[in-house]
């Protein structure tokens, strides 16, 4: 089984905090949906007869377009492919695209499952990310999700915003709890370089993104939601039993996926490759039928530590057994060397062949990952 992700590279605006490939414009939306098409045609080969478990609309804001117009590419995606009959296809949205409407519409597609970027309930917080949509709207679109149908839900949340109090932040997480949404995602505030937040923070104009504060209001959410039922299974995702999400979990397992649209990235499970970051760039390959695209072949060090990057991210943790069986005993001394450097920081704890990173070792799972790495 694999992944299918589709990126969608339009947005009404760009947030201030936002480096991901999309553009705040209405051009070229159509070649961009027709190119999309066109590559899921020219890559029918590229995942070797592998069936979609989940597909994932993500962005950008795939909710511009309309549930139908995305069903069309499910559709294809289906007769080229195959889609399995237990799929999860997640679409992400904005809470200003969700109406009664728009999700009326939704229900009738193959779309099952709706991720909504709130970000925060509070306005002074919305306002300093520039986003588009109010408090109000963010309280409003949940509500009508859920009154339409819509039971498999994702909320997005993001902590350590200079506006954002600890009270404040408690109540983002309250609310959420109050209503058992299955899935919350929440994100650190970082400070990308060249972002419009980069610019202002530099410029004196907006306060500048604290790590205490940060660190702190991780760690809060971590014991709230935990004692509220949610299970806290990778370091930016906490979810009911058994509401994980399935796309993003394949990824951390290191299952193939294509992804399409301009800047996507795909795994093969030796190789990676990623599009073109240009509109233009992309439809103009599409339309030549040659696909604009990196590619780079994964050394045996390489593929090693992308497990040991992804893995400590999750509650399941990393299988030191199993590095040892696909890695070599050399690869293997390595990773326990610097795990028993490690041992002393209280970072992670030890479950037989499993290492799980405790509430603090994912404060420093980058780090740790690091201190992990083979060379070579």
């Amino acid at each position: 089984m694999a992944g299918l992700y589709i990126h969608i590279p339009f947005c009404r605006q760009k947030c201030h905090y936002c480096n991901f490939f999309s553009v705040a414009t209405k051009k070229h939306r159509i070649e961009i949906f027709d190119a999309l098409k066109q590559e899921l045609l020219l890559q029918r080969d590229y995942l070797h007869g592998a069936k979609f478990e989940t597909i994932y609309f993500g962005g950008g804001t795939p909710s511009l377009y309309r549930p139908g117009q995305l069903q069309e590419i499910i559709t294809l995606a289906d007769e080229i492919f195959g889609i399995a009959d237990d799929s999860e296809i997640t679409i992400e949205a904005n809470p200003d695209d969700i109406s009664r409407e728009w999700l009326g519409e939704l229900k009738s597609t193959q779309i099952n499952r709706l991720s909504i970027g709130l970000q925060s309930l509070h306005d002074e917080d919305l306002k300093y990310l520039n986003r588009v949509h109010t408090a109000k709207e963010a309280v409003k679109c949940v509500e009508l999700a859920s009154k339409s149908g819509f039971e498999n839900l994702s909320i997005d949340f993001i902590y350590g915003i200079p506006t954002l109090s600890d009270e404040k932040w408690q109540q983002n997480l309250e609310w959420a709890a109050s209503l058992k949404i299955p899935h919350v995602s929440a994100y650190a505030l970082t400070v990308e370089p060249g972002t419009a937040l980069d610019h202002f923070i530099r410029k004196g104009k907006y306060r500048p993104v604290s790590d205490t504060k940060a660190e702190a209001q991780f760690l809060f959410m971590t014991n709230f939601l935990q004692q509220n039922g949610y299970e806290h299974y990778e370091i930016s995702n906490l979810a009911l039993p058994g509401k994980y999400a399935r796309h993003n979990t394949a990824y951390w397992s290191g299952e193939k996926y294509l992804g399409v649209g301009p800047s996507a990235h795909s795994f093969d499970g030796r190789s990676r490759q990623w599009n073109v970051s240009s509109i233009k760039g992309y439809i103009e390959g599409m339309h030549n039928r040659k696909p604009d695209f990196e590619r780079e072949l994964l050394t045996e060090s390489q593929r090693l530590n992308e497990y040991i990057m992804t893995s400590i991210r999750t509650m399941w943790g990393m299988d030191v057994e199993k590095i040892r069986l696909e890695f070599g005993e050399q690869k293997h001394a390595h990773v326990m060397q610097g795990l028993a450097m490690l041992q002393r920081d209280d970072f992670f704890k030890n479950y037989g062949e499993k290492i799980v990173l405790t509430s603090k070792g994912r404060l420093f799972a980058d780090r740790i990952a690091s201190d992990l790495f083979v060379e070579g």
